[in-house]
């Protein structure tokens, strides 16, 4: 039996996504002929997909497209970052952004229920190339945002991907500008466009959390409250993208920036590749006994 190396393994991991075990396995059977085990791999795929439904996809991509005055952001996927760099996992974030845009489904179920291809479901498409890349893919979330010939989008792509940003700059057809804007939101993370979009009970209850502080903090009640109207402002402030200091010059807030170019933010959406997903940490050895286990 042909010596499989680590460094083997490690490669044809990296260029498949497979689990570790599965590399070997395959080296194994094609005397270590990595291309012959990528082939193997990709043959075993699909009699192996009912155990990747249960696996945590918490890597992936974010991606952008603009065509014209529409616009798609989405979040796809997968298991590990070594497939977020492989060119198959590239060309199904990309084939998909394409049809969302083109047939701009109302939610994810639609989407997933649309044909990319005829014949052919996004959903099934997205299990196929499960089976080709050998890991857990989904499709998370999009967003399809239109705007008018006046205004402009702000797309920006942080750290390759790992997170995502689109805007609508209303009064300005300069794709700089907006740009800058969705480079900022990428950067710092608002919450809403302005203040007045914050919801009354989520003021109510940083107004309570801010007041206990200032109480435990020993400060007399008569001047609890002015205290309380200026962190309350702070807090306002930090998660409003209007009156953030603005990245690229912080002597400006952003909603001085885009007022100074005759302009308005209307709305914005920001992904980051697997926030809220639960992430399963586990170590190498673990992975070796739960991959021996299986």
């Amino acid at each position: 039996m042909a010596q499989i190396s680590a460094a083997l393994v490690k490669e044809l991991r990296e260029k498949t996504g497979a689990g570790m075990m599965d590399c070997k396995k395959a080296l194994v059977e094609t005397e270590g002929d990595i291309d012959a085990a990528i082939d193997y791999l990709r043959e075993k795929g699909i009699s192996k997909a009912a155990k990747k439904s249960d696996r945590i996809a918490a890597e992936g991509l974010t991606n952008v497209l603009v065509d014209g005055n529409d616009a798609v952001l989405l979040e796809v996927n997968a298991e590990t970052d070594f497939v977020a760099k492989n060119e198959e996992f590239l060309t199904v974030v990309n084939d998909l952004a394409k049809h969302l845009l083109a047939a701009k489904p109302a939610d994810l179920a639609a989407a997933l229920a649309s044909e990319i291809n005829p014949g052919e479901t996004v959903e099934t498409y997205i299990t196929s190339a499960m089976n080709k890349i050998g890991e857990k893919l989904s499709l998370r979330r999009f967003v399809i945002m239109s705007k008018t010939d006046a205004d402009s989008f702000g797309s920006y792509l942080h750290m390759g991907g790992r997170i995502g940003s689109l805007t609508i700059v209303e009064g300005t057809t300069d794709e700089a500008v907006a740009k800058d804007v969705a480079m900022h939101i990428a950067a710092v993370n608002p919450k809403y466009v302005s203040r007045d979009q914050v919801a009354p009970e989520e003021i109510a209850h940083e107004k309570e959390v801010l007041t206990q502080q200032a109480l435990n903090e020993g400060k007399p009640a008569n001047i609890v409250e002015k205290m309380i109207v200026g962190r309350l402002n702070k807090f306002l402030a930090e998660i409003s993208l209007l009156d953030q200091p603005f990245v690229k010059n912080p002597d400006l807030t952003v909603g001085k920036f885009v007022e100074e170019k005759g302009a308005k933010v209307a709305s914005f959406v920001r992904y980051e590749v697997g926030e809220g997903i639960e992430k399963r940490e586990e170590n190498f050895a673990e992975e070796v006994m739960n991959q021996i286990n299986n």
